[in-house]
């Protein structure tokens, strides 16, 4: 009797772990499975900007790009209504943000045009807009992240909403916004993240929300500590997310990287605006550009803090 017992018990533990297994197996399937589809590489293998490649392994400070699409849906075509520039240097633990506004005036590299900065995306893509970031800024772009208004409400929906420090009250698209700590689902976030037309600082406002809700992110992104949480918020966005990152570069990222995150420095660069023929446009002065450039590049390792 003890016998049969402990043979069932043997079998039903056998089950179990061949049970586990196979979900195991299912879902990392499927998030490799969505990562595959979200994953489009770059024509280069490293930015021009670069002599090498960055070696994540010997956690090198590195540059990202995030940029979110003025679309919805699965549509990942369009303008840039975010542009992002984000650098972490893992050696002294910090992050540097800076939203570069989207009516920036500046050389569209491979149109030999000046127009919106904006415009690049829309004109040839992710490649164009990276091009001509790197040559607006000089600095190297090391990976890109880009998503759409869907894929931005649903991926903050799945990280269980995010927490921001509001300056001041305000409406906006159906949402009351109270001065002070919020917490935001994904709707509201949107709407958070839109608004300029009853700020003050107009865009320069909507840059410093939108940098906000990309911390929050980074906070709750770099405590996934399970595949089955990145299965969850990978499922989401599916759709509406685009990065050269492969699932193997996203793990090194996150493990090497992520105590960089306890030191976010919000950058802002600045201009004046101006009309040419009948269109507005935002006209950043030579020097001013220099001096985030340098900000960038020495945070990079690029160049020797003065």
């Amino acid at each position: 009797m003890k016998k049969k017992i402990l043979i069932t018990i043997g079998i039903l533990f056998g089950v179990l772990l061949l049970s586990l297994a196979a979900y195991g197996f299912y879902l990392y399937k499927s998030v490799t499975d969505t990562v595959a589809e979200i994953h489009v590489p770059l024509e280069r293998e490293q930015s021009s900007k670069r002599e090498i490649k960055v070696d994540v392994e010997q956690k090198e400070p590195l540059s990202f790009l995030i940029t979110g699409i003025d679309a919805r849906g699965d549509n990942l075509s369009g303008r840039t209504d975010t542009i992002i520039v984000m650098t972490v240097n893992p050696e002294d633990q910090s992050v540097k943000m800076l939203s570069i506004p989207r009516d920036t005036r500046t050389e569209i590299v491979g149109r030999g045009m000046q127009d919106k900065i904006n415009h690049a995306h829309a004109f040839g893509g992710m490649e164009m807009t990276i091009d001509t970031v790197e040559h607006f800024l000089d600095i190297p772009i090391d990976h890109y992240v880009s998503i759409n208004m869907e894929g931005f409400k649903g991926l903050v929906d799945a990280m269980g909403g995010v927490t921001v420090d509001n300056a001041f009250a305000f409406n906006q698209s159906g949402h009351s916004f109270a001065e002070g700590e919020l917490f935001l689902t994904g709707d509201e976030a949107l709407a958070y993240a839109r608004m300029r037309k009853n700020d003050p600082r107009g865009d320069f406002g909507r840059n410093d929300r939108q940098r906000q809700i990309v911390d929050a992110v980074i906070q709750e992104g770099a405590q996934l500590g399970s595949i089955t949480r990145v299965g969850d918020i990978l499922g989401v966005v599916g759709n509406s997310v685009r990065t050269d990152l492969s699932l193997d570069d996203m793990w090194k990222v996150q493990s090497k990287y992520r105590d960089a995150r306890h030191n976010i420095a919000q950058m802002e660069i600045k201009g004046n605006g101006t009309t040419i023929n009948g269109i507005y446009y935002l006209q950043v002065p030579e020097e001013e550009i220099s001096r985030v450039k340098t900000e960038l590049r020495t945070h990079l390792g690029l160049e020797t803090a003065l």
